[in-house]
């Protein structure tokens, strides 16, 4: 496969229809573009009027090893009858190839947005989540990586070292700051937690509600603390944030036990996901893509505006982590 794979340049509309095809599925829509930068995600109908979801795999991410993990994850939840978004089979495979891309079709699951607000359906995505991590604890990943200091802390900061798309002018205080971050976390990060299969990303955007949570985008599926599933769907103060955990934790333990331990992680979690969602961006500014959708990216204002909130970061990794209410 040339270079420009890289930016999808080469998956055109017919290598879509052609890959569909291939696998006995006419499509009778068009190709709706679903909101996806870091693969190419697609909903059509076929003849029967059926709706579904192709997803191509951006290339040279994931190994097929990894990608055919990620399936047997969500297949494996769905046989645990959680509600989460898994590949259709075709000849007993859920991994598939077309001129050198991975793709994989799913089922249409359409759904509400989840009111990350609505304490009600917090508790209902917890409960979910206990069953999830109930099913994740019964074998362990091989070929995907495990969340830690190298992949979100290290490697980044040598991004952040190589690029040109920082100003110059700023470049030495954000390397500064990006380097105060990495000590304050590696402060409070703790190795010894033990780790599970994890969604990965299990932000509020990647749960729909349809009379109850569906999951959806298991791509970033990897080993690490639990906790790591479960600290995205905090906000507001902190004051908000512990009634919100207590909430969480109360619903996930019907199903799952939580080990109290791994609240000092949510920080240090926090600032892992900021330094590495910024090395993400760049590592993929060669796609047209993310110019295009991201044009902030090239301008003093925003590493402004980083380098803040890494500073800041630092100030809340050195207060104490997030308590729960004591229980008498």
């Amino acid at each position: 496969m040339n270079d420009n794979a890289f930016t999808f340049q080469t998956l055109h509309p017919d290598t879509i229809m052609d890959a569909l095809f291939e696998q006995g599925i006419r499509v009778d829509s068009g190709l709706t573009p679903l909101n996806s930068y870091e693969n190419r995600v697609y909903q059509f109908q076929d003849e029967d009027r059926q709706r579904f979801v192709v997803k191509f795999y951006r290339p040279h991410r994931w190994t097929a090893e990894q990608i055919q993990e990620e399936h047997q994850f969500a297949l494996d939840l769905l046989d645990d009858e959680v509600p989460v978004a898994a590949p259709l089979l075709f000849n007993q495979q859920t991994l598939l190839t077309h001129q050198g891309f991975f793709y994989a079709v799913f089922p249409c699951l359409g759904g509400r947005q989840f009111e990350a607000d609505n304490i009600d359906q917090m508790e209902s995505v917890a409960r979910y989540l206990g069953r999830i991590h109930q099913t994740a604890r019964k074998r362990i990943f091989q070929a995907r990586p495990t969340m830690g200091i190298e992949e979100y802390l290290t490697a980044p900061r040598q991004v952040f070292e190589a690029t040109s798309l920082i100003p110059a002018s700023l470049k030495v205080a954000f390397l500064n700051a990006t380097d105060a971050l990495i000590d304050a976390t590696k402060a409070r990060w703790d190795n010894n937690v033990p780790v599970l299969r994890l969604h990965g990303d299990c932000h509020a955007g990647n749960i729909l509600w349809r009379d109850g949570p569906l999951f959806v985008d298991l791509d970033d599926a990897r080993m690490g603390p639990a906790i790591q599933d479960l600290w995205m769907l905090l906000n507001g103060d902190k004051a908000e944030q512990r009634m919100q955990l207590e909430t969480i934790i109360e619903a996930y333990e019907e199903f799952s036990p939580f080990n109290s331990d791994e609240i000092v992680l949510i920080e240090p979690l926090r600032a892992m996901r900021f330094v590495y969602y910024l090395a993400w961006l760049i590592r993929r500014w060669d796609d047209p893509a993310f110019p295009r959708n991201f044009p902030w990216l090239s301008g003093e204002d925003y590493w402004r505006n980083q380098i803040t909130i890494f500073t800041e970061q630092v100030k809340v990794l050195q207060e104490p982590p997030l308590q729960l209410t004591p229980m008498y």
